[in-house]
């Protein structure tokens, strides 16, 4: 059974990725453990392989507009208190690994590899490949309710 649907895979390739891609991460964990973020082992495994692109989507989805994304860690600079706020009440470490809408929205993954749009408020997309999916198809993220 294929990793991505047919559309997910055509925009992943039209960004530069590729099946077995592997980007060095060592830059980004640095800068952001800096910045006072905490890196997990996930969002490291998800970063050697999607990280770097830059995905220009728009238009109508399933529930919700396509809007681009940039899977770039240090775009989330200064925002680690939002990130360790929610991290307390998910109970997990959530590592930045891009933003949504051109900053609008922050993209984080948890240690157990669920991927986050972080503001304020927190949603799920759910884990890889899924969360790619709703992100590239347009699928509304499911609001976490705070503890």
């Amino acid at each position: 059974m294929p990793r991505f649907t047919n559309e997910t895979e055509r925009v992943l390739r039209a960004s530069g990725w590729l099946p077995g891609r592997q980007v060095d991460t060592s830059s980004w964990r640095e800068r952001t453990e800096l910045g006072g973020f905490r890196w997990n082992a996930a969002a490291d495994r998800f970063l050697e392989e999607f990280g770097g692109l830059a995905v220009d989507i728009s238009g109508s989805g399933i529930n919700s507009a396509r809007e681009p994304f940039d899977l770039d860690p240090t775009l989330v600079d200064g925002e680690d208190h939002r990130f360790a706020q929610w991290a307390e009440i998910v109970g997990e470490s959530i590592t930045p690994v891009g933003e949504l809408d051109s900053g609008r929205y922050f993209l984080g993954m948890s240690a157990s590899g669920n991927l986050y749009l972080v503001a304020d408020w927190l949603a799920l997309f759910g884990q890889i490949p899924e969360a790619l999916e709703s992100l590239i198809r347009g699928r509304s993220p499911v609001p976490v309710e705070e503890a």
